[in-house]
């Protein structure tokens, strides 16, 4: 695979800016072209300029590298320290507020924002009836996934170990096979709409937003921006969790603490300034 054409390697990224719905400007390009050659392995083509034209004449192509570009992998209770890190958090949350709103951004398949609510079912110091979830993605085929709530266990993807942290799994998931579904009582209790960090802007009076292993792939001069929407998106009080390789930018340090450094919990407290 030749990746130092770098001429072709831009033709495909300004293709993708004019007819994918995607802002690839956002992004780095090392993540950009990861996901780029991954379909050109699939496509058998070596070549940036062959792949563009596979690309302008295949319609299923832009489909699939448009999801290539968005779905990130994810899983269950992913790193479950910070899951255990996060019960003192949505204890105190759900015991001080009549209402408590969580949002998962980007949501990929759903996993995240259903573990959010299958932890708070399943610890009885947490008072789900309190805690409204939403998730949200650009990817559509991500959403549709989301709410479909179903997810196979696979070579790579061991569905009953993801589960592994709640007392009883089988209460909050229909088992059939290596088939795994949400149960409806859960996916009622999660909503999921389209949302883009970078561009659609902030939410409104949030006390708990993940954002975790979206800035790690965001080019430095847009992680500011995307931080923004987070911080106008969160109550004074909220909390924020990132990935486990991320952190909060320096420019904005003042206005978070730390409730868990190791696990990346931050508490917004730009009144403490």
């Amino acid at each position: 695979m030749s990746n130092t054409d770098t001429e072709g390697f831009m033709r495909v990224v300004r293709h993708i800016q004019d007819e994918v719905d995607f802002e690839p400007e956002y992004y780095n390009e090392a993540y950009l072209n990861r996901r780029i050659t991954a379909r050109m392995r699939r496509q058998d083509v070596e070549e940036y300029d062959a792949y563009l034209s596979i690309l302008k004449d295949d319609p299923s192509e832009k489909e699939s590298l448009m999801d290539s570009l968005t779905i990130n992998v994810t899983n269950f209770f992913r790193n479950g320290k910070m899951w255990e890190a996060l019960r003192p958090v949505l204890r105190e949350l759900t015991s001080e507020h009549r209402s408590v709103k969580a949002w998962s951004a980007p949501c990929a398949d759903g996993r995240e924002p259903y573990s959010l609510y299958m932890l708070a079912l399943d610890d009885r110091q947490i008072d789900e009836s309190r805690l409204s979830v939403l998730g949200t993605d650009i990817s559509d085929e991500a959403l549709e996934n989301a709410r479909a709530g179903t997810y196979e266990t696979t070579r790579t993807t061991d569905i009953g170990e993801e589960l592994s942290l709640l007392d009883d799994p089988e209460q909050y998931v229909d088992v059939e096979g290596n088939e795994f579904t949400v149960k409806p009582e859960v996916r009622r209790q999660v909503d999921f709409e389209r949302h883009d960090l970078v561009q659609d802007g902030p939410k409104r009076n949030y006390d708990l937003i993940f954002c975790r292993n979206l800035l790690i792939y965001i080019d430095s001069e847009y992680k500011i921006p995307v931080f923004d929407t987070l911080t106008s998106s969160l109550k004074p009080g909220g909390y924020l969790v990132v990935g486990m390789t991320e952190t909060v930018p320096q420019e904005l340090r003042d206005d978070f603490e730390a409730v868990s450094k190791r696990c990346r919990i931050y508490k917004y407290t730009p009144e403490d300034r």
